[in-house]
């Protein structure tokens, strides 16, 4: 049952990944008085794209071939792990936080080798951006993670679910802190404003993307919307666990879906909020606010040595 309710979980996301996608959009595009996009123009443009022939350009490799296949995959391994409709890890070695970890990286690091490959200087300039904004952020990640895991005493995703759920994980501040701490880095990992722009395909901070066409371009524009629906669902999978099923009852499975597509819903809808507040900011200047984060993740690491 569990492997079935992996497979389930990695098809689910996949298959909502657009539509959450074009959900964010439309709410930014409401929020800016303009009628905005259906909610459904992602997979117009994915139908669209899976139609088209690839062109490659001269200069690029295998690196280039492989890139968009294991963007993808990568995050889908990572959501078939997670603890989204149950409190247990459907797959426990997938649900490790080294293996998370591991998995959300080896897909920046394709995306940044790529732009390499590709011989374009348009496309280096954004490999590189991406590299930096790694940098800035999975620090504040990784400090999180391994706070959470010394909290609930296990590196299980599951078993961190389970201990905030059960109200178990302590001590109770260092993990408030470390949730707001997470909080801030998902967002950032989202690819929102100030900090990115998922949709800007053709500008610097997305420039690998525009070496590529045809199902290349669709198989990373769909990996983009399912790692923003993975980042969400790690944060809502650890600190807000509550209403997962707690058994592999077909009932509390359903009412585990339910409440996750709520909880997603709510997350996205505040990052839309705090996304139409602000402005972009210069990649050069990323570090000024990236290093909040990881002050706040230190934060919950003294908390929790100091055990309050």
């Amino acid at each position: 049952m569990s492997i079935i309710v992996a497979f389930l979980q990695a098809v689910l996301l996949v298959a909502i990944a657009p539509l959450i996608s074009g959900i964010a959009r439309n709410i930014r595009a409401k929020m800016h008085s303009r009628k905005g996009p259906s909610i459904l123009q992602d997979y117009y443009d994915l139908a669209k794209l899976w139609k088209r022939c690839e062109v490659r350009e001269g200069g690029s490799g295998l690196i280039s071939r492989l890139m968009p296949p294991i963007y993808l995959g990568s995050f889908v391994l990572v959501a078939a792990g997670l603890p989204l409709i149950m409190q247990a890890c459907p797959v426990p070695y997938l649900g490790d936080i080294i293996t998370i970890l591991y998995l959300m990286a080896l897909p920046r690091f394709m995306f940044s080798l790529a732009s390499i490959d590709s011989a374009g200087s348009y496309t280096a300039i954004g490999g590189v951006r991406e590299l930096l904004v790694g940098v800035l952020v999975e620090p504040s990640l990784i400090l999180v993670l391994f706070v959470m895991a010394l909290a609930a005493g296990s590196t299980n995703v599951g078993v961190m679910a389970h201990a905030v759920a059960s109200l178990e994980a302590y001590p109770f501040v260092a993990v408030v802190v470390a949730g707001i701490a997470c909080a801030m880095a998902c967002y950032i990992e989202m690819g929102k404003l100030p900090f990115d722009l998922a949709e800007a395909e053709q500008e610097i901070q997305e420039g690998p993307l525009a070496a590529y066409s045809g199902p290349s371009l669709a198989m990373l524009k769909l990996g983009v919307s399912v790692k923003q629906l993975v980042v969400a669902s790690i944060f809502v999978a650890i600190f807000i666990p509550f209403g997962a099923a707690a058994t592999t009852a077909p009932l509390d499975i359903l009412l585990g879906f339910v409440l996750y597509i709520v909880k997603v819903l709510a997350v996205f809808l505040v990052a839309a909020v705090i996304e139409n507040s602000v402005m972009r900011v210069r990649y050069k200047l990323l570090g000024r606010y990236t290093w909040f984060v990881v002050g706040i993740a230190s934060l919950s690491l003294v908390f929790l040595v100091i055990g309050i």
